[in-house]
């Protein structure tokens, strides 16, 4: 009985982590960019009472044995990098990925952020950032002539000078990166993931080649989390949840029942 108490209490923390996944998930419903969670769990370890395959008189041996589990926990969390929605915003400086790939980003530490946030728009010094100020790289600066600007599939960046078309200037070009094991990224907050030893080195490139995704300017991509999955999942915890705390209700009755046992 007692472990039966412990069991169900790791099953209670459990589902407790998972709704607060779910929780997280739910809150950034409409956080551009931003690729749902999923956790995953994993049993503890068995007391084995008795191993199968434990021979027996004549020759014989024990198809089964008896074992018997400690529980559950979380073993992770995954991000679920499936594209979401593109929503056309009319900002030139918005772009969106069609396919693999992330944005790179110069953070304030120096380090190479990864997003697929491709809210943008240009600072003080004409530069490319993000909404939190984080150079686009490789840099691209727009001239303060410049009238208007157009991103290719490619990548390729071009700027209208003073407002004529035939005094065109091309400012640079956008590189993607990917990774082996997207899911491997760390996640820093404000759209950003960061490279880890799980992920891989990046590999760049430009965008539609080499199997990396293109740019859609005026496009933004939205979070890809589906609302009816998460409530549905919301509910399963919720059993689950109920259904761990019965189990230690129940062990808890069966013992206060032992200790009220006479001679």
């Amino acid at each position: 009985m007692i472990r039966s108490l412990w069991s169900g209490a790791t099953g209670m923390n459990a589902q407790q982590f998972h709704l607060d996944v779910i929780s997280n998930n739910l809150a950034n419903v409409n956080t551009t960019g931003y690729k749902r969670d999923r956790a995953e769990f994993e049993d503890l370890l068995y007391a084995t009472l008795r191993l199968p395959g434990t021979p027996i008189g004549g020759g014989g041996s024990i198809p089964t044995g008896v074992q018997v589990g400690h529980g559950t926990k979380i073993t992770g969390t995954q991000k679920v990098h499936s594209p979401g929605s593109l929503e056309e915003t009319q900002n030139p400086y918005d772009m969106a990925i069609e396919g693999q790939g992330f944005f790179q980003v110069l953070l304030p530490d120096g380090e190479i952020g990864y997003t697929r946030d491709g809210t943008f728009s240009k600072d003080a010094e004409g530069r490319i950032t993000n909404a939190n100020g984080y150079i686009l790289q490789p840099e691209i600066v727009v001239p303060e002539d410049a009238t208007e600007i157009s991103v290719t599939e490619d990548g390729t960046v071009f700027a209208i000078i003073a407002g004529n078309v035939k005094n065109t200037e091309e400012l640079g070009k956008i590189e993607l990166a990917r990774f082996t094991n997207p899911a491997g990224l760390s996640a820093c907050g404000k759209n950003v993931l960061k490279e880890t030893a799980a992920s891989g080195e990046p590999k760049t490139g430009t965008p539609g080649t080499e199997g990396f995704g293109r740019i859609a300017q005026k496009f933004i991509e939205m979070s890809n989390v589906n609302v009816v999955e998460e409530m549905v999942n919301m509910i399963v915890v919720q059993r689950a949840y109920e259904f761990n705390a019965k189990a230690i209700q129940t062990a808890d009755a069966i013992l206060g029942a032992a200790n009220t046992v006479k001679r």
